[in-house]
C-alpha cells in the first residue's frame, strides 16, 4: 500500500514539474523572424554553396556553406544569426548544429522568405 501512494505522489510531483516546464517555454517570447530580419541587430547566414552564394543571396547575408558551420560557429557567438538556405531543409541542420554550440540561432527558411521580409524584388 506504501508503495501504492508513494507510486501517486511521484507521478503527481512529476506532472507538476512538467507542466511548469512546458509554461516555462511557452512564456519564453522569441523574437519574431521578420522583426529580427528587419532590425539589423542579427546575421543573416546563407548556408548555400559559394556558387548559388554568389548568384543571389539576402542583402547583408554572409556564406557559411552548411559543410563549414560547425568548423565556423565561433565566429558567430554571442550574436543573433537566422540561417536560411534554398527551401529550408539545410537551414534546419544549420539550426541544429548551431543550437548544439550555444549560439542564438533562429530558421529563417529560404532565401525568398529573407527577401520577401527586406521586401527585395526576387527574379
Amino acid at each position: 500500500m506504501k508503495t501504492f501512494i508513494f507510486g501517486i505522489i511521484l507521478a503527481a510531483f512529476f506532472s507538476v514539474n512538467a507542466c511548469k516546464a512546458a509554461d516555462a517555454k511557452e512564456n519564453y517570447s522569441k523574437p519574431d523572424i521578420k522583426q529580427l530580419v528587419k532590425s539589423g541587430n542579427a546575421v543573416l547566414v546563407d548556408v548555400r554553396i559559394p556558387e548559388q552564394f554568389a548568384k543571389e543571396t539576402a542583402e547583408g547575408a554572409i556564406n557559411i556553406p552548411l559543410s563549414e558551420i560547425q568548423n565556423k560557429s565561433k565566429s558567430l557567438k554571442g550574436k543573433k544569426v537566422v540561417v536560411f538556405c534554398n527551401k529550408g531543409i539545410q537551414a534546419d541542420k544549420a539550426v541544429e548544429i548551431l543550437k548544439r554550440k550555444g549560439i542564438e540561432v533562429y530558421d529563417g527558411t529560404s532565401l525568398k522568405n529573407i527577401q520577401a521580409i527586406q521586401n527585395v524584388k526576387t527574379q
